[in-house]
């Protein structure tokens, strides 16, 4: 299926692993050209690499951290007129909001609300301009269904889907759309990090719980990173176009099962 998105341009962070490469290799199969970023530039580099042994797509690296305005100003340079931007970003780590700073709090709204509001704030005028621009923000399932150990991500991430809820509504009639992607159980770092984090509460293996989870969940299985990717590729294209202020839920019905505290993020 051609969904139109060829030669288009694509700004996707945290693309390095995970699901930010996910989404990079998906947009590059459409013939999309990349822009991806990361703080690590020896695996940023790697993956970019692949990107185009795999695809044939134009993929330029930009290696730096996206959550300071010199990391945004770097890459914005390389891709300052993106039709495509997947903002991402890892969340902070889990904990007890007791343990947790003024500084911590500070840490988890600029990366995970701020920074993607500073890149829609520079790039959505020029997407309206020429009347198409596509944004789609990962967050996480616990968006809607909150996890107690991941407090800083709930508080900042809600707050970014609050905004572009808002935002969403000002700019859908020039053919811009905002949309953000709740990711359940995924076989990430960030979901091994969880597990192995509630794993030592249980007195159990990392590896065990993981079994125990894929059981839980209704689709009897954890996600893959290719699903999440197909998703996002979906709403960057002209047929997603009446799909704006959405949050979309991509879990195996997880969210609606109960027990979801080990959705990464």
């Amino acid at each position: 299926m051609d969904l139109g998105i060829k030669g288009r341009n694509a700004l996707v962070c945290a693309a390095s692993k995970g699901l930010g490469k996910g989404c990079a290799m998906a947009l590059a199969r459409e013939g999309v050209n990349l822009v991806i970023t990361a703080r690590g530039k020896e695996a940023l580099e790697a993956t970019a690499e692949e990107i185009r042994k795999a695809t044939g797509a134009k993929v330029v690296a930009v290696a730096g951290d996206i959550t300071t305005a010199e990391g945004r100003a770097q890459a914005l340079a390389a891709c300052p007129s993106p039709d495509i931007l997947v903002n991402n970003a890892g969340g902070p780590p889990p904990g007890d909001f007791r343990n947790w700073t003024r500084e911590d709090w500070i840490k988890a709204v600029d990366a995970n609300m701020l920074t993607p509001i500073e890149l829609m704030k520079a790039t959505i005028d020029g997407m309206i301009a020429r009347k198409f621009g596509r944004i789609v923000n990962i967050t996480s399932g616990a968006v809607k269904m909150p996890i107690p150990e991941l407090g800083l991500s709930n508080g900042a991430r809600t707050g970014l889907t609050g905004f572009v809820a808002g935002l969403s509504r000002q700019v859908v009639q020039h053919n811009v759309t905002i949309n953000g992607l709740l990711p359940g159980p995924f076989d990430t770092d960030r979901l091994r990090g969880n597990m192995e984090f509630n794993a030592k509460k249980l007195g159990k293996t990392a590896a065990e719980l993981a079994r125990q989870r894929a059981d839980a969940n209704p689709a009897k299985r954890i996600g893959t990173i290719e699903e999440v990717a197909a998703s996002i590729v979906f709403l960057t294209s002209p047929a997603a176009q009446f799909i704006s202020g959405a949050t979309l839920r991509i879990d195996g019905a997880q969210a609606l099962w109960g027990d979801v505290w080990d959705i990464p993020d």
